[in-house]
């Protein structure tokens, strides 16, 4: 595990005060477990606190679970795992709002283990920066993950990421896909906001 150093956000700075930091070990024994209405994310030293997801989010997350269900991914084993841990690098951990990790993945799951799931999904909230949603989607393919959904229930829209400059836009009728990471797993946008 890395020794990196955290600075503790959003408190604001106080002329002559240095933020507080902590190590990765120290954020994992502070944050892991922490319910008190907040996700904390571990970012090459720095605490990044948003809102877990709340129900009409959850409620989403249930749709594409039952959608989930038909897949061969799930009759292999997989599933959909809403806001777990997931280290995309030595410095960086980060908790997806929908995750899907394979049946061998899901096995391999351990304490001090680390898997990166294929495909993921991010519920976007209209007070998310997007400076640092473009950024944690480019870490995300950089360690490993092959399709980034980014949900827009504001505007009833899905980008579809295959690659940081690969998107496609889905609204109405338009496909959302899964694929490569899961072929067989596609809703259009116009029912998973239904």
């Amino acid at each position: 595990m890395s020794t990196a150093i955290a600075q503790v956000e959003p408190k604001p700075k106080v002329a002559g005060r240095q933020p507080k930091r902590i190590s990765l070990q120290e954020f994992l024994r502070q944050y892991s477990d922490k319910e008190d209405g907040y996700k904390y994310e571990f970012n090459n030293g720095v605490i990044e606190k948003t809102k877990t997801m709340n129900q009409y989010q959850s409620r989403l997350f249930f749709l594409l679970n039952r959608l989930f269900l038909n897949t061969k991914a799930f009759k292999n084993g997989g599933g959909l795992i809403s806001e777990t841990d997931m280290a995309t690098s030595e410095s960086q951990l980060r908790r997806p709002d929908i995750a899907f990790y394979a049946g061998d993945q899901i096995a391999k799951m351990e304490p001090g283990g680390n898997q990166i799931a294929p495909w993921l999904a991010e519920v976007i909230s209209p007070t998310d920066n997007a400076d640092k949603i473009n950024e944690k989607m480019e870490e995300y393919f950089r360690g490993g993950v092959q399709v980034v959904w980014h949900i827009f229930p504001a505007s009833n829209q899905v980008y579809v990421y295959t690659a940081p400059d690969e998107v496609t836009i889905c609204r109405g009728k338009t496909m959302c896909s899964g694929a490569p990471a899961l072929p067989d797993f596609e809703i259009s946008a116009e029912a998973l906001f239904a």
